[in-house]
């Protein structure tokens, strides 16, 4: 017996890195596996990869928009009618983008914000309801909730908005035995990160603010949801805590790192 067998995991944007780390080592402890994302192939690479690891595990796909309302009800109801319940909802999807406020419009700030927003309230509203025996909702936040970086107003604005959300919906759930709480990533190499994260000059004038030295992978992050998902966190609901390498105690680089 491992520590969450018999428990099923609904994890929204499951293709992306930090969401297949996160799936992997909930598959480790036992969890059964339900994946939404937009990719067939990479759905299936996604689970190639998690069999690799864990050959025992099982994993289920689905196949659609994690942002669509419809979609995102019935891959909940579904990933419930697998064992007939739902323990862990894990929301990961993300909007990223740079540039200053002054030079965007009110579609595009929109959208970037709700990019940051809709995913994981569509994973509360219907995953939630179909947790009746209680368990943990765990979203992927940032250290741009916390740290004003310029040029990138919008994903921070998305971001602590999440963050709120988390703390609301921990109260409201708390009584039904739900923990909401969220993991703060610092600069990771991810999807989300990809347009700016090679760029020598941001890195290095970024990687001044971080004491360990280093940009984050996937792999980093992926503990710290693990941990927010099983039952070594019982006692904690309503928090987001930064896995950064200590970008957190110094804060951001000065000027506008993200306009590319």
């Amino acid at each position: 017996m491992t520590i969450l067998d018999g428990q099923t995991a609904f994890i929204l944007g499951a293709s992306a890195g930090i969401a297949q780390a996160s799936a992997r080592l909930l598959a480790a402890d036992g969890a059964t596996l339900f994946l939404l994302g937009r990719s067939s192939k990479r759905l299936d690479a996604t689970r190639d990869r998690i069999l690799e690891h864990v050959p025992t595990a099982e994993v289920h796909l689905h196949k659609g928009d994690p942002e669509d309302e419809d979609t995102v009800k019935k891959a909940a109801q579904a990933a419930f009618d697998v064992a007939g319940r739902l323990d862990i909802v894990v929301g990961t999807v993300a909007t990223g983008g740079t540039g200053p406020l002054v030079q965007q419009d009110l579609a595009t700030f929109t959208d970037h914000v709700m990019g940051n927003l809709r995913s994981n309230f569509l994973a509360l509203r219907y995953g939630a309801p179909l947790m009746t025996g209680g368990g943990s909702i765990v979203f992927v936040s940032s250290t741009s909730a916390k740290i004003p970086m310029e040029g990138l107003g919008h994903y921070s604005a998305g971001k602590a908005a999440l963050e709120m959300l988390i703390k609301v919906a921990a109260s409201e759930l708390g009584p039904k035995g739900i923990r909401v709480n969220a993991v703060r990533p610092g600069l990771t190499e991810a999807a989300t990160t990809q347009g700016y994260i090679h760029l020598e000059e941001l890195t290095s004038s970024f990687l001044e603010r971080v004491p360990l030295g280093r940009l984050g992978v996937s792999d980093d992050i992926a503990p710290a949801i693990r941990y927010l998902a099983g039952p070594e966190s019982s006692w904690m609901t309503g928090q987001s805590f930064a896995v950064d390498g200590g970008n957190e105690v110094r804060g951001a680089p000065r000027g506008p790192m993200f306009t590319v």
